[in-house]
């Protein structure tokens, strides 16, 4: 009788693919150190090493020698060593490092600094959890031993600081790192390209925007203890003004999440979504056709025609304009017509409407005062005009071009997609120069809502706060301006109030 071998089914599976590791390392004048933290770096690790980049970011000193000669001598690491002519700060000088891992197909990169202040000799513990899997970032931390980092030789004012500033940025970003300031980091290779490196600071805050993107895009990060160290390594961290850009950078993400800006791209081709909240610029628009008989209605860039559909429910016969055409609209119009807004409405549009609605359009576009001239010709006699548009005047880009940080965000007051930008001001004046009175105006809040949905004290102690101001200040605090505009001259007045109580 002949017995047939048994064979382990695990042995039958085929073999998982080793991930491949890389080192970056981040030197600037470092000629002193460098050497030394490569020395450090386990024997019976480098076998498993597939690059190490040694990235001199444009050092006064002789690092870029020194990397040069140590690869000349050491022929168990395979290390290339970059000199960048210009220096590109430290956030710059690791885009730079994490390009070349994608680039050379890494899987892992590990980022260790060229002064030996973080231990090269756990390299093996810090890219462990992600060669199982159990995460996309390891973080080393100085903090989760209890008294470690002032044993290591942790300044107390720098331990100090390091506590205060994790603890806010802990309960700004909703996480519960024991650590945001260490520099010894391994990332998955396929996590950082699902970040907006490029737009990242090229500054020392580069580290928590990383973090900020992780948490944003859902990603998991495990923290390892990691021993503290101090030595006679130069630092070229201002501190305060290292805090100042961290605790901004913070600040900068919740407003993301209040809805000034977002992490996802928004173009008009887009659908926008319905602004369902309470004071919201859709939510003013649909109280002032409250209790209104059924009216033709243009909604002009209805997008994906949410709020079509919200006033088809109500009764009116809606007709939709936008540049893209989606199979949804169909359903949550009545009739659509699909152009492009910069050249003007279409014949095929029609006249004599009751209503036309331009939900937060015309600052997307240059011709925004040829739009509201062929908006007027399009009403019927007695019909109106409902104009929503966000408020420049806002203390929020008023804060940011008095900081010097104005850029363009990607959503709110301040999107890629804007063109025009109104306060007050400009706002009457380019609608009493386009042929409309104003016959009442309201002003919206801050969007709460997208911040803190459920019920809550502190939810109600902001609305309040910020209705108060609002009523105060409406140029100030106002987040968007909501007009109802007849192109017949008659007798108006202008009245100003909280959202959702019309006055005028």
């Amino acid at each position: 009788m002949t017995t047939q071998p048994t064979i382990d089914p695990a042995l039958d599976a085929p073999l998982r693919r080793q991930p491949r590791i890389g080192i970056l390392v981040v030197a600037y004048n470092a000629a002193s150190t460098l050497a030394k933290t490569l020395d450090r770096i386990p024997a019976d690790f480098r076998g498993r090493i597939q690059e190490i980049f040694v990235c001199d970011d444009a050092s006064q000193d002789d690092t870029y020698l020194i990397g040069l000669g140590y690869r000349e001598v050491t022929k168990d690491l395979p290390i290339t060593v970059v000199r960048h002519e210009v220096n590109l700060g430290y956030g710059g000088n690791q885009k730079a490092g994490y390009q070349l891992a994608a680039e050379h197909d890494l899987d892992i990169i590990v980022l260790l600094h060229g002064d030996g202040q973080y231990a090269p000799e756990l390299l093996p513990q810090i890219v462990a959890p992600l060669e199982r899997d159990e995460c996309d970032a390891v973080f080393g931390s100085r903090m989760l031993t209890k008294r470690a980092a002032r044993k290591g030789g942790m300044p107390l004012y720098k331990y100090l600081g390091n506590r205060v500033l994790t603890t806010l940025e802990n309960r700004a970003l909703g996480s519960t790192l024991s650590e945001f300031h260490s520099g010894y980091r391994a990332y998955r290779v396929a996590a950082l390209a699902d970040l907006d490196l490029a737009e990242s600071s090229d500054g020392f805050d580069f580290d928590t925007q990383i973090i900020i993107q992780l948490l944003d895009k859902g990603k998991r990060i495990t923290e390892i203890p990691i021993p503290t160290y101090y030595g006679d390594e130069i630092c070229y961290v201002n501190g305060m003004r290292y805090a100042a850009d961290v605790l901004l950078d913070v600040a900068a993400y919740r407003l993301a999440r209040l809805g000034f800006t977002t992490g996802e791209a928004c173009k008009m081709s887009e659908e926008y979504a319905l602004k369902e909240a309470e004071g919201s610029s859709h939510t003013e628009i649909l109280k002032l056709l409250d209790g209104a008989e059924p009216l033709r209605i243009l909604d002009v860039g209805c997008s994906g025609g949410r709020l079509g559909e919200q006033l088809r429910e109500r009764g009116h016969h809606v007709t939709g304009i936008d540049l893209a055409d989606t199979p949804e609209i169909s359903q949550r119009v009545d009739a659509f017509v699909q152009a492009d807004l910069e050249q003007g409405i279409p014949d095929e549009v029609g006249s004599d409407y009751d209503v036309v609605i331009a939900a937060d359009v015309i600052e997307h576009l240059r011709n925004s005062d040829q739009l509201l001239r062929q908006i007027a010709e399009r009403l019927h006699p007695d019909g109106r005009l409902l104009l929503s548009v966000p408020n420049f005047g806002h203390w929020y880009p008023r804060l940011r071009s008095l900081l010097g940080i104005f850029d363009y965000d990607q959503r709110g007051i301040l999107d890629k997609t804007h063109v025009r930008f109104y306060t007050r001001r400009s706002l009457l004046k380019q609608v009493r120069k386009s042929g409309y009175q104003v016959q009442a105006m309201r002003v919206t809040g801050l969007p709460i809502d997208i911040l803190r949905s459920r019920p809550s004290l502190l939810k109600r102690a902001v609305v309040a706060v910020d209705s108060l101001l609002v009523r105060l200040r409406p140029t100030l605090f106002g987040y968007q301006f909501v007009l109802s505009l007849t192109p017949k001259p008659r007798s108006h007045s202008i009245t100003f109030g909280r959202a959702g109580a019309d006055r005028g």
